[in-house]
């Protein structure tokens, strides 16, 4: 575990976007909770997925990935959406089943991945069905901040659609995890 926590590790350009991207919550929340700047906010959301993208560039090509940076970039993610989730609850009810299945999903994966990395001594990497879970999130999110008076009856539709795709990523990586775990004693 100590390998994770080398400077080498933690001080790279991937790593200080994630960062970045920590810093940027609490703009998000307070431009859209308690500006009502929907645009703004939704600007700063857009940054937040642009530097999550560069990052990934940033660390593949030029061979900054790290395992500090695969565990940093999705806690970057999840506290992002979480706070996203958090402040939409305010106007959207259902929202607040997102945030149940939300928590549920991340408590679940997270207790899994930790017993593989103490298990496997490896940091395993975001797959597909997680990076599309996350992109029709942040899909979502900006159309509802962008269009506060959208029919109730499509952004409960919007929604709806978020909570399964959160669930069959659920499921995707407990069968992953599940199955490293069983593989080795």
């Amino acid at each position: 575990m100590r390998r994770i926590f080398r400077r080498e590790q933690v001080l790279t350009i991937p790593n200080l976007l994630s960062t970045a991207r920590l810093l940027m919550i609490p703009l998000i929340v307070w431009l859209y909770c308690f500006k009502g700047n929907y645009y703004a906010a939704s600007f700063v959301i857009l940054l937040s997925g642009a530097t999550d993208a560069a990052d990934g560039i940033i660390a593949r090509k030029f061979n900054m990935v790290s395992d500090f940076g695969k565990i940093l970039d999705p806690i970057a993610d999840k506290l992002t959406q979480a706070a996203i989730i958090v402040s939409l609850a305010f106007r959207y009810k259902l929202m607040l089943a997102v945030i149940i299945i939300f928590i549920l999903k991340e408590i679940i994966i997270s207790v899994l991945g930790l017993k593989t990395i103490i298990r496997t001594d490896t940091v395993n990497s975001s797959e597909w069905h997680g990076k599309l879970n996350t992109i029709a999130l942040y899909v979502v999110f900006l159309i509802l901040i962008l269009f506060p008076d959208i029919n109730t009856g499509l952004a409960n539709a919007l929604i709806c659609f978020n909570i399964i795709l959160i669930i069959i990523s659920l499921i995707l990586y407990a069968r992953r995890f599940s199955g490293i775990l069983k593989k080795k004693p």
